[in-house]
């Protein structure tokens, strides 16, 4: 007569358990959240239309950006707002890198006043960085307004610009949509909470053992 099931559990099981499960959840929760933040941005994104002058002086080139596999910069730089002393911040767009890394690539920007259209954004794109050197030089990995701001001495408005106006600068404006990205994070999000349901169900299936009958 086969002996009944006991629910006997070993010590490093339930750690193993435990700590697949968590990591399963915070990743799962990290790759909700960051859909959430998309679907927020693309739900909040607005088309406006200003008029300034850009002050070249101040420019800032977002490395490790990538356009049809090539490698190159955003280039960012502020725009002195017509009829006032206020700022806006403003990625202009891509342009490639050089052969070689010691070589900036040459800045075409207009003069005098123009006009721009494009979408507001709470933000520049930010890439991973362990982190943040101080604003030195033209090439950065990351910037925000306030370090501009810090930086250039200039009053800014708290949000950016997308530039999506043409102007002869040479810039390439193939910009992603907000909403871009929310489908992959979705679905990460759900392998990550399957990955954190397999360790419970793995743990309690393994600590499940059969228990022999007394003999006679």
């Amino acid at each position: 007569m086969p002996g009944r099931l006991q629910f006997r559990p070993r010590w490093w099981g339930a750690a193993l358990a435990a700590a697949g499960c968590l990591a399963g959840v915070m990743l799962g929760n990290w790759q909700s959240g960051r859909a959430d933040e998309k679907r927020a941005a693309a739900a909040a994104t607005d088309r406006i239309t200003v008029q300034g002058e850009f002050l070249p002086r101040f420019t800032v080139l977002l490395d490790n950006k990538l356009h049809q596999g090539r490698a190159g910069y955003h280039v960012v730089q502020p725009l002195r707002l017509a009829g006032g002393d206020r700022h806006l911040l403003v990625n202009r767009g891509w342009i490639a890198a050089r052969e070689r890394r010691d070589l900036l690539p040459e800045i075409r920007t207009p003069a005098g006043t123009v006009a721009l259209q494009g979408l507001r954004r709470a933000r520049l794109p930010r890439a991973y960085e362990p982190a943040a050197p101080p604003l030195r030089g033209l090439v950065r990995q990351n910037l925000s307004v306030e370090e501009m701001a810090a930086w250039s001495g200039l009053v800014f408005e708290p949000h950016v610009l997308e530039q999506h106006s043409e102007l002869a600068d040479g810039l390439t404006r193939a910009w992603p949509r907000a909403e871009a990205g929310i489908d992959k994070h979705e679905s990460y999000a759900l392998q990550w909470y399957s990955l954190a349901a397999l360790s419970v169900i793995l743990f309690l299936a393994l600590s499940l053992r059969r228990h022999a009958p007394p003999a006679g």
